[in-house]
């Protein structure tokens, strides 16, 4: 069965007008900056919320068709995994498990046996007695998951659900969520900010800007082919949009940029920050493109820096340490950036 959302909700001034489909089996990352709409269309999906128009289907069920079915959350077969987990604090890591069976009507007994065996599952058969407050944050996103697969959901949402843990265990329960994710035979929308989570975990990429779609796909297509400054930010890639006439692009904002593959009209181009090379004066030699900046900002990445330049076009370049001590860089500084024309790549816009 699949699952097809047309989601229209209309608060106040926003409007949320976006298109999901999600496969069995299919892990899809909704993505987007503060406000695009993320939790919104969790809510929607999860009951929470009623359309303003569109329709939730999974197969032949009708959850939300506006204004004749709502079927509220209660009555939904959704998993929830919040950012924040929201364990019961007075109940045991195997009555929290066995909650969502129990609001289901199974017996007290089957339903302990059976958050028991997914507690087994998530590695935490050690801690069905443990309280939440007890639990390292690892461990509580593990019982969070476990309650919400324990029903045997048709969809198991998950709203940010790395973003409270530090980033050695993130690591760890990053990879841990992907193995159990993989062996679920249901439907996953993982909502989140974060572009790592979302590589990994993720089949497919959807991204909201503004209450709408603005890029969907593969994660490496994604990757490669960012449609929007938020995404080309979100992957760690400076985006143009400009005009194309054989090997030379005419920038919308100004600037010219020489790349390698010939192509015609409207087009994107691509670069890495770490394709930025930085001068004092003119280049001479293979660059292509060489043109005038200046030093906006500076900003330290892990262990590299990040020099945001102002120009013709504007620029982020990604320099050793070494590089910044040589050239003695600060803000209001003049220099001259470089980019081959082989490490750019150019796509239809």
């Amino acid at each position: 069965m699949t699952l097809h959302a047309d989601l229209r909700v209309a608060r106040g001034a926003f409007r949320l007008d976006a298109r999901l489909v999600v496969e069995p089996g299919e892990v899809v990352a909704l993505l987007g900056p503060n406000g695009a709409g993320k939790s919104t269309a969790l809510r929607a999906l999860a009951g929470l919320l009623p359309l303003s128009g569109g329709h939730i289907r999974l197969g032949g069920q009708a959850w939300d068709v506006p204004p004749e079915v709502f079927r509220p959350a209660e009555r939904r077969p959704i998993g929830v995994v919040f950012q924040d987990y929201l364990l019961f604090a007075h109940l045991s890591a195997v009555e929290n498990v066995a909650f969502g069976l129990r609001a289901r009507g199974v017996r007290r007994a089957a339903a302990r046996a059976e958050a028991a065996r997914w507690l087994d599952r998530v590695g935490l058969a050690a801690h069905a007695k443990a309280k939440p407050r007890t639990l390292s944050g690892g461990q509580a996103q593990r019982v969070a998951l476990a309650r919400a697969l324990a029903t045997g959901p048709d969809l198991l949402l998950l709203d940010e659900p790395l973003a409270a843990l530090d980033a050695a265990t993130r690591l760890h329960v990053r990879a841990e969520l992907g193995r159990h994710l993989r062996d679920f035979p249901g439907h996953t929308l993982l909502v989140t900010h974060d572009p790592l989570d979302a590589m990994v975990l993720a089949d497919r990429l959807v991204v909201l800007e503004h209450g709408e779609v603005v890029q969907e796909g593969a994660p490496a297509e994604v990757a490669r082919r960012p449609r929007t400054d938020y995404v080309a930010d979100l992957v760690g890639l400076n985006l143009y949009r400009g005009t194309a006439h054989g090997t030379t692009v005419s920038l919308d904002a100004g600037g010219t940029l020489t790349v390698a593959e010939p192509a015609t009209g409207p087009v994107h181009v691509v670069f890495p920050p770490t394709a930025v090379g930085l001068h004092p004066a003119r280049p001479a030699g293979s660059p292509r493109n060489a043109w005038r900046v200046t030093v906006a900002g500076i900003e330290r990445h892990a262990h590299t820096t990040r020099v945001r330049l102002d120009g013709e076009p504007p620029v982020l370049a990604d320099v050793t340490t070494a590089t910044v001590a040589d050239l003695r860089l600060r803000p209001g500084d003049e220099l001259w950036a470089a980019v081959k024309a082989t490490e750019t790549r150019v796509y239809p816009s």
